[in-house]
């Protein structure tokens, strides 16, 4: 088999909302996360404010902030040689239409990615990852409105001229296409629902106005970072046909249409395509542009796909007019189902690479993949056999994209060291090789623990995936 080229990129990815903490410090302002409960997780509409006795995870995180050179360090012991984070907007414009940035937030992340030199270790940066100024939200209604836009570019290019020399590797926002599903018109959008909205309309609204803040900040990363490599995630979630039926076939296009090519035609070819198009005309749904809008679609392209894969997906049955939430539509009967109900899919690894290069012709990157489960620390670590084997076949249906030919640029798992989830706000949500001690409540000491799986990764690395 070809062998992943050199300087392939092996590492591990995480989020500034899932792991920092120091909600209030150094000059940062709230984000629409630090207002999330955990009750609240998975909802488009929640309360803005702050409440007494309320369990706010991202105030806590995992402590990073406080601890990203242990952290750091822990990872170069790991020998990776690419680390994946992002970046709190709120922590360089507090408010988001601030019209000077926190230089305190400036330099924490000049810190850290500095931190990450020290070690040879690549940045990949991300600019939004289910977070933004909740002053954006409360005032402007998030990425519904086009003001955001320039805040977004103004933003973007503060940090690209500030981290110039540091960070070659960029994603504006994280899984971009992940609007779609329940909670995250919210946590990707910024858009708090109310009685009376057009849920779809804002959907296509906000994925209209992000999509052209990509395009402006991929030609700006040009401009200031020559060589530099640009584009927004997408979370890839390849959706099989329900059965042989033509039908379903047709409904399997319809999706990746809608949920996968309707982002990416946009992002590698600057066009949307057709069915996109044509649900907006016939729903009619009012979509605010401009002519120079399509003109910027077309110039600003990316030159890679960075792209998260945690499972598959099937095409909705046809008796049910939703399409639903692609988290949740995945009953397939030749797969299994981990604990929280997501497919087992390592093939689907390789046939979304074949996919997307085949359709493209972009190099790729994979950003995020991993397993979650509740875990004990026994005796200073944690057994994680599951992990190893879950992440032992991925990695081996990408060695075998990488045999076909596709140009695969790195790997980083989801996610290296133990955070609060996303969909949920819980600790006990575990996805590291290394156990960090703190639980749902917040309560623990913090300590880090390293997993089998961190000696098994090791390994991996060191061997380039050679040796599995």
């Amino acid at each position: 088999m070809k062998k992943f080229k050199d300087g392939f990129l092996w590492g591990g990815a995480c989020a500034a909302n899932q792991c920092e903490g120091a909600w209030d410090k150094d000059g940062k302002g709230l984000s629409i996360i630090d207002v999330l409960s955990i009750e609240e997780h998975n909802r488009d509409h929640v309360t803005l404010e702050l409440r007494e006795g309320v369990n706010y995870p991202s105030h806590k995180g995992n402590q990073f902030y406080e601890r990203y050179k242990e952290d750091i360090a822990l990872l170069a012991e790991m020998g990776v040689t690419c680390f994946r984070l992002s970046i709190s907007w709120s922590r360089i414009f507090p408010n988001g239409d601030d019209e000077q940035p926190n230089e305190l937030g400036l330099q924490f992340y000049e810190n850290v990615f500095k931190e990450c030199r020290k070690y040879g270790i690549e940045p990949l940066v991300t600019l939004s990852h289910c977070e933004m100024p909740l002053n954006l939200t409360k005032k402007y209604k998030g990425w519904a409105n086009r003001k955001c836009i320039d805040f977004f570019v103004r933003y973007a290019v503060t940090c690209f001229e500030r981290y110039k020399d540091l960070v070659k590797y960029w994603i504006t926002f994280n899984e971009i296409n992940f609007i779609f599903n329940t909670g995250y018109l919210y946590q990707n959008g910024g858009v708090n629902l109310e009685d009376g909205d057009n849920k779809k309309e804002l959907i296509y609204q906000v994925a209209h106005n992000q999509l052209l803040a990509n395009a402006r900040c991929v030609i700006e990363s040009q401009r200031i970072i020559p060589g530099s490599y640009c584009n927004a995630s997408l979370s890839a979630t390849i959706c099989y046909p329900r059965t042989c039926d033509p039908l379903d076939y047709y409904e399997s296009i319809v999706d990746m249409n809608e949920y996968q090519y309707g982002f990416l035609d946009v992002m590698c070819d600057g066009e949307y395509n057709y069915q996109w198009l044509n649900t907006i005309e016939k729903e009619q749904l009012h979509i605010e542009t401009e002519p120079e809008d399509f003109v910027i679609l077309r110039k600003g392209i990316g030159n890679y796909i960075p792209f998260s894969y945690y499972f598959s997906g099937i095409s909705r049955d046809r008796s049910n007019s939703s399409r639903g939430d692609r988290t949740k539509n995945n009953d397939n009967p030749y797969l299994t189902k981990n604990d929280w109900g997501f497919i087992i899919d390592p093939d689907g690894l390789r046939n979304t690479c074949e996919v997307f290069y085949s359709r493209y012709r972009k190099p790729l990157f994979i950003v995020e993949n991993g397993m979650a489960k509740q875990e004990e620390l026994i005796d200073g670590t944690v057994h994680d056999d599951y992990r190893i084997e879950y992440l032992r076949n991925h990695i081996r249906s990408l060695h075998e994209a990488v045999d076909d030919g596709c140009d695969v640029m790195g790997y980083t798992t989801w996610a290296p060291i133990d955070l609060i989830s996303q969909g949920g706000g819980i600790m006990s949500k575990r996805y590291g090789f290394i156990y960090v001690d703190l639980n749902d409540d917040g309560s623990g000491t913090g300590k880090r623990y390293k997993k089998d799986s961190f000696y098994w990764y090791k390994k991996v690395i060191e061997t380039n995936g050679e040796e599995l």
